[in-house]
């Protein structure tokens, strides 16, 4: 929740305010600098409805009574757990187990720099040689990255190594991709000189000289994708066939790897992350060996030391690669090892066995769900073929309206579909929602549907 604060007390003459380090002369020269007058001016973008109105710090409130307030404001938002949530469309509530989080806490892995040092990284760079294995188990693709920064990244980074191995420049995607991870794509091309053209999925012509087709499965709507007949189309014009894909679906349905895909990108968030607020998390970013030079971001590698023993280090690309722009592959700096650790460490916990079960329980569960949502008046889904854990719901009043009331009965509704689907939603089933949760959202919908 973004809040304005207006420091009061020895601040406003220049000394340190207890809570607040920047000085009124500190903040003036910052703002100076971007070239803005008041704090105001840099969040403008964000609606008036979602900005707190004020929050007042005094040089006399003591910092029990600060806490308390802020803990206070806090606990006003909307949270899954205490509220039943049906939100994905990105970042999703999943069981985590606990040796995840204390693994991740262990002070030797928060503190982890980027191990360009190997002789000084070795557990950090084992830890991401583990990740590339367990990620190339998941997608059926032979190498992968040590990471990227999320999901919509690394499906941009994407289109720019394809772009490098065909020496083509224009990206065709599928109009069955979420509209956001189109935008980053084209906030990463836009001024490379390439051009994204969006395809027809009903269609699904790959259009002459692109150098990939880029799709989304499960798409905005939830469906898997026709896998086979999309990497066919890509492949008609030797362009690659780029997957974007819910690493969760993989424990139970074919691997974008095993039909054919040349490069497969995903979020990684699934994998025992927290949805945080929406980050940080980690892209997975996987592709075929003959494609591993023009790979994004860091490969860890297996070796020898001169005694035999076993060793890890960055291979194939050298750090410059990540400081010299005219030359690098990527413009990821950020290391997001303790990310990739804690989606390690999830994979090794739950097993094969475990991430299959999760999967068939989303599965089920969504559609139970989706059976009962269907048969209420006014009710429909709109779309039609296999869905996984989401799938589109058209409401009979604005889904906005919808998610206002079911929010009064603590339960937060789905994304909103309407751009693309009038009256659409949105809805996420995961393990995490038990029966009764769902009895409650279709009763609510039930009722909402039914307000005059």
């Amino acid at each position: 929740m973004p809040t304005t604060v207006t420091p009061n007390g020895p601040d406003d003459s220049g000394s340190p305010h207890p809570f607040i380090p920047n000085t009124s002369a500190d903040r003036a020269a910052m703002l100076d600098a971007i070239g803005v007058s008041r704090f105001e001016e840099l969040v403008h973008d964000i609606p008036a409805a979602h900005v707190y109105p004020e929050l007042r710090l005094t040089d006399n409130t003591p910092e029990p009574a600060l806490t308390a307030e802020l803990s206070a404001l806090a606990n006003s938002n909307a949270t899954p757990g205490e509220y039943a949530c049906f939100l994905g469309a990105g970042a999703y509530r999943h069981f985590i187990p606990a040796v995840v989080r204390a693994i991740a806490s262990r002070g030797e892995f928060v503190t982890a720099y980027t191990p360009y040092q190997p002789e000084a990284s070795q557990g950090t760079l084992q830890v991401g040689f583990e990740f590339q294995t367990a990620v190339c188990q998941l997608t059926g693709m032979e190498v992968s990255n040590a990471g990227m920064y999320d999901g919509p990244t690394a499906f941009a980074e994407a289109a720019l190594m394809a772009c490098r191995v065909t020496r083509r420049r224009t990206v065709a995607v599928l109009d069955t991709v979420d509209e956001r991870l189109v935008e980053v794509l084209d906030a990463y091309v836009r001024y490379q000189g390439l051009e994204v053209q969006v395809v027809d999925s009903s269609s699904l012509r790959t259009p002459d000289g692109a150098a990939c087709l880029m799709a989304q499965s499960p798409n905005v709507y939830g469906v898997i994708e026709n896998m086979q007949s999309f990497i066919e189309s890509a492949h008609s014009v030797n362009a690659l066939a780029v997957a974007h894909v819910n690493p969760t679906s993989l424990g139970m349905f074919k691997s974008p790897g095993e039909w054919g895909a040349d490069i497969v990108t995903a979020e990684g968030q699934p994998l025992g992350v927290p949805m945080s607020f929406g980050g940080s998390y980690v892209g997975l970013l996987a592709c075929r060996q003959a494609h591993v030079r023009q790979m994004p971001g860091r490969v860890i590698g297996r070796t020898t030391d001169t005694r035999g023993r076993r060793g890890y280090a960055l291979t194939l690309q050298t750090r410059e690669q990540h400081i010299r722009r005219e030359r690098a592959t990527s413009n990821i700096c950020t290391s997001t090892q303790l990310i990739a650790l804690m989606a390690t460490t999830y994979v090794a916990a739950m097993g094969k066995n475990g991430i299959r079960r999760i999967a068939e329980l989303c599965y089920q569960k969504a559609h139970y769900a989706a059976n009962r949502i269907a048969r209420l008046p006014g009710y429909s889904l709109p779309v039609e073929g296999t869905f996984f854990h989401e799938f589109a719901v058209q409401c009979p009043r604005p889904p906005a309206e919808i998610n206002r009331a079911l929010l009064e009965r603590k339960i937060i509704g789905g994304y909103d579909l309407s751009r693309r689907i009038p009256n659409g939603m949105l809805v996420c089933v995961t393990e995490m929602n038990s029966r009764q949760e769902i009895d409650s959202l279709v009763e609510a919908l039930e009722d909402a549907g039914g307000r005059a």
